[in-house]
Parts: structure tokens; sequence; C-alpha cells
């Protein structure tokens, strides 16, 4: 347990963003209250546990715990080293050894942070030391100024004795200290009520936004594609202005619903990421309300303007199937664009794997970026598509687009067109598939059909897969050609 000590004017300066200060305990936030000097004052250095649950949209729970010295009786307490990112509306605070016996009385949210131009504010009707440097014969001469800086619009206006001075330069000013009303970063202040002992543990609890994760996935094919090795991985990004060490760390998968507020929305800077890549690690998951937790089995530390990796998942000779589809184009009856040619479908390449654990998965798969790299005839691993897929429960289906095949090529054509009245007609249509592959496939045909119709005939297996739908399968032989004909009657 470390004591508390009395705070300290800061003499270093930070340049950063200055903004005015938030009152929680008043309708106006303008209003700046000062902290007493005789302040009490908690950093990191006071910290027994820290604990970080991350969200999918950009939001952070910070669960912070530190043991405190105070006084007994009304005190002020600033609480620093938190996010600049927090908001002051999440913020709780408790006493976790004596529950109760610290109320909070007041609380503010300081970050009218200390940079050059809020110093010289700050120095309106006050006295400052201009440093200038000049050359005389080839020497170097420094010359003290005393000054009264009277106003800071744009520009500074000294009273230099009994003159009023402006455009004069200097090479550095020279405050006589920081004042109170300045902070070297983001902190709480606090009143508080002691009416317990003075060694206490408390907890501070709050949100905090910028900071964020995703999940990327590599599936790894054998030269067959049969099978593959999957790796996920947690990518965290933090620009909340401050760092995280050893803190437990738990990530929330699921679509978290939030009220929107134009006061807590903030645009920050992007900041260049470094990109740290940790040994892999065992992460365990949990259902927790309508989401996922996922919890990592040990501390971790991420530093501000920081991009951290850590392994989520791996899975093993995972069975994956490859599937070639063609979708039926809306506009099945004609070709608009030219008559009497075939139209022309893309066909599409899939691979599918089941979330089981009879292909050593079975963990809920948050939504990410599925990347597929597959061992070509050299045995070099060559990468061949990405896709993004959704949250993934187990023992459900991914499914991963890669594209369209090069070498299987899929023409339509309608061949006839009746009309049998009372609204009754009769379509027919005739689809060519080519492969110029080495090895055969089977593509799936997914036709859109309109109306209350009835499959009259047709050359190959289908099934109804909706009211408006027909899947046709049809085998192609290696360096062969297929033809699928079917006549629908459609009642409007």
């Amino acid at each position: 347990m470390s004591a508390l000590k009395l705070a300290l004017p800061v003499t270093a300066l930070t340049v950063t963003l200055a903004v005015a200060s938030v009152s929680l305990t008043g309708a106006r936030p303008a209003a700046h209250a000062p902290v007493a000097p005789s302040a009490l004052s908690s950093g990191a250095g006071d910290q027994v546990d820290l604990g970080l649950t991350v969200y999918n949209g950009g939001l952070a729970l910070v669960r912070d715990v530190r043991n405190v010295v105070l006084p007994p009786g009304e005190l002020h307490l600033r609480f620093e080293d938190i996010a600049a990112t927090v908001n002051p509306a999440t913020v709780h605070l408790r006493s976790l050894s004596h529950p109760g016996r610290l109320p909070v009385l007041e609380q503010n949210y300081e970050y009218d942070l200390l940079d050059p131009q809020r110093l010289l504010q700050k120095y309106v009707g006050k006295e400052v030391t201009l440093v200038r440097t000049t050359v005389e014969a080839g020497v170097s001469k420094t010359t003290e100024v005393k000054a009264t800086l009277l106003a800071l619009n744009n520009g500074p206006v000294w009273k230099i004795g009994n003159e009023i001075v402006t455009g004069i330069s200097a090479d550095h000013f020279r405050f006589p200290e920081v004042p109170d009303t300045l902070y070297s970063r983001p902190t709480l202040v606090w009143s508080l009520d002691n009416t317990g002992p003075r060694a206490q543990k408390i907890e501070t609890a709050y949100l905090a936004a910028n900071i964020k994760w995703n999940s990327d996935y590599v599936l790894t094919l054998d030269q067959k594609g049969g099978t593959g090795d999957l790796d996920g991985w947690v990518t965290l990004q933090n620009n909340t202005g401050t760092a995280f060490k050893n803190a437990s760390l738990q990530l929330i998968a699921g679509d978290l619903h939030q009220v929107e507020s134009d006061a807590g929305r903030a645009d920050f800077a992007a900041n260049a990421v470094k990109q740290v890549a940790e040994s892999r690690d065992e992460m365990t998951q949990q259902s927790f309300s309508e989401y996922h937790l996922y919890t990592l089995g040990r501390r971790t530390s991420i530093n501000h303007a920081e991009t951290k990796q850590l392994a989520l998942l791996h899975g093993t000779d995972v069975p994956v199937r490859k599937r070639y589809v063609v979708d039926g184009q809306q506009w099945y009856y004609r070709n608009r664009h030219q008559p009497g040619t075939p139209l022309k479908d893309a066909v599409k390449v899939y691979y599918d794997f089941t979330n089981n654990a009879a292909s050593s998965l079975g963990m809920p798969i948050p939504a990410g970026v599925v990347r597929i790299y597959q061992t070509d005839p050299k045995g070099q691993v060559q990468y061949v598509g990405e896709d993004r897929v959704d949250h993934t429960p187990k023992d459900e289906t991914v499914t991963v687009q890669i594209g369209s095949a090069f070498d299987v090529l899929c023409e339509r054509r309608q061949t006839d067109f009746q009309n049998l009245g009372n609204n009754v007609y009769e379509f027919a249509y005739e689809i060519t598939l080519r492969n110029r592959k080495e090895t055969p496939i089977t593509v799936e045909l997914n036709e859109p059909v309109g109306g209350d119709w009835t499959m009259v005939s047709n050359t190959h297996r289908w099934t109804k897969t909706e009211a408006w739908a027909a899947r046709f399968t049809a085998p192609v032989t290696a360096g062969g050609e297929a033809r699928v004909r079917y006549r629908v009657r459609v009642k409007w």
C-alpha cells in the first residue's frame, strides 16, 4: 500500500488539446471549481488491480482498483492516470474494504490540460520573464526582461516598464509556477467524506471510448483443399490517451445497443500504431447475457497508440468443403441487352466448414475477416481470397466466398415461352456449364422462379429451396460440359 502525497505543481510542459473542465454536480459545466492546494493525489503507482473489458463498437469498461490512505472527514482526491476518453457520466467509485464509508460529495473531470498556449492564457495580467538571445560582434548574448502579459488576442500584448509593447519575439518564456487549474494529464477530482479508516481499497469503474478490437482468421488449406488449419487472432487498438499495464483482459462479442449522444462523441487524430504479436495463450469463452465473453488466461499490457494481437483460437485438420455456385439473374425470362445471345453468369467459389468439436473447433466465432491460403503444387502457400463472416455460434456453418472460378463458365438461354391462357405461362431454359479444369466438379444452380409455379420437366436433380427459387445440382466432368434444361409452368 502506498501513501498518498500532496499534489505539487507540474514542472514539465505537455502540448495537448485544451478543453474546459466538466462538472457533474451543476447544471452548467462551464463553472470551474479550483482544487484546494492540499488536495491528495492518486496515480498508477497505487494500482493493485486493473481490469479491461472491450466491446466490439470501440468502447471499453475500465475497472481500476487502488490502495489509498485518506484523512478522516471531507477531502479532495485527484485520481490521475485515467483514460483521456473517459465518459464522466459513467464513473463509479466505491470503497471495497469499507463499503458505504466513502461517499462522493462532488465530482469533476479536469481536462484543461497543460500546453504552452494555455499556460500563457492563464498568465494574462501576471508577470512573465521573456528570454531573448541576440548576437553582438559575433557573440551570443542572453537578455531577460520582466513583462506583464496584458492580453493574448491575436498575439500577446506586453507591458514592459511604462511602455505597451506588441510584436516582440522571445526565444522562450519563464513562468514562476504552473496554475493549479492546469493539469498535465486527464484527472478525476472528487470531494469525498471519509467516515472510515485511513487505509482503504477503492474501485473506480468507467466507460472509455477509442479502444476497439476485431477478430481476423487465417485458414490454410492443403493442396487438395479438403482440410485446413484455422488460426484466429484478436487485434486490439488503444487510442484512449493512457496505457493499461498488467491488466486482466476480457472481450465481449455481440451487437451492443447504445444511446447516441452528441456530447459523448469525440473525433481523435489517427495515431501511428505499433504491431505487437504476442505468443499464443489460451483464451476461454463463456456465454454472458446475449453476448459471448472471451477471457485471456493471463494479464497483458497495451500502450497508448499501440496495436496488439492476441491468439483467439486454433483448429487443426478442419474439414473444408469447396462449392461452385451460380445464382440466376432476376431477368431470367429473356436477355434484355443482346437478344439471341446467351447470358453469362459468374461461377462463385465458396469454402464451408462447420464450427464444431468434430472439426477441432466449437468456440463461438466473433465476426471478422477470414483469409484463405492454400498450398500450391510446389508446396508453397499462396493467398487465394478472403471474406467477412458474421458472429457464428458453435455447431453452425461458416461460409467464405473467395471469388469467381477462372476455368468454369456458365451461359443461359431462354429456349421457349408459351401463353397457355388464363394467366398461365410456360418457360423453358437451357444452362450450359463448361469445366476447363483438370478435375471434375459439381455446380449448384440457384434459379429464381416467380408466381405460382410447377416444374414440368428437368434434366437434373432439383429441390425447391424457397417459394420463389429452385436449386439444381449439376456434375461436370474434367474438361467437359453439362447442359441443364428445365421447363416451368407459372400462373400469375
